[in-house]
């Protein structure tokens, strides 16, 4: 066992993350309701407070594209191509539901907390 003083700022930081995982998939899904290309989206996921590194972020939107979650398209804006992401059918679905029980397990966390 650790002490807190041996470990402690690990531990926390391996369960930020975890935390966060979850957190950054929702945050991606509902900023992609709107169609935008990596760059947009990681500066509007930022100026929200939810900052993402680019190692994490393209992995993640080819994972959930993957999944049918995503459509991408490449086009050509200011003389490059970008690939531009939005929401498909099936993650407008998935993104209600994953909204639903995000609420659900909010609701259930601060009675927790209340109780406490």
């Amino acid at each position: 066992m650790t002490n807190g003083t041996h470990g402690g700022p690990e531990i926390l930081e391996n369960l930020k993350m975890e935390l966060r995982r979850g957190c950054l998939i929702v945050a991606v899904l509902a900023q992609l309701r709107t169609e935008q290309y990596g760059y947009t989206l990681r500066k509007a996921l930022a100026d929200d407070g939810l900052a993402i590194d680019e190692g994490t972020l393209y992995p993640l939107l080819r994972r959930l594209e993957t999944q049918g979650l995503l459509v991408s398209q490449w086009r050509e804006e200011d003389k490059r191509n970008k690939r531009f992401y939005r929401l498909s059918p099936a993650g407008e679905q998935i993104l209600t539901q994953l909204l639903e029980e995000w609420q659900n397990i909010n609701t259930s966390l601060n009675k927790i907390l209340q109780e406490a």
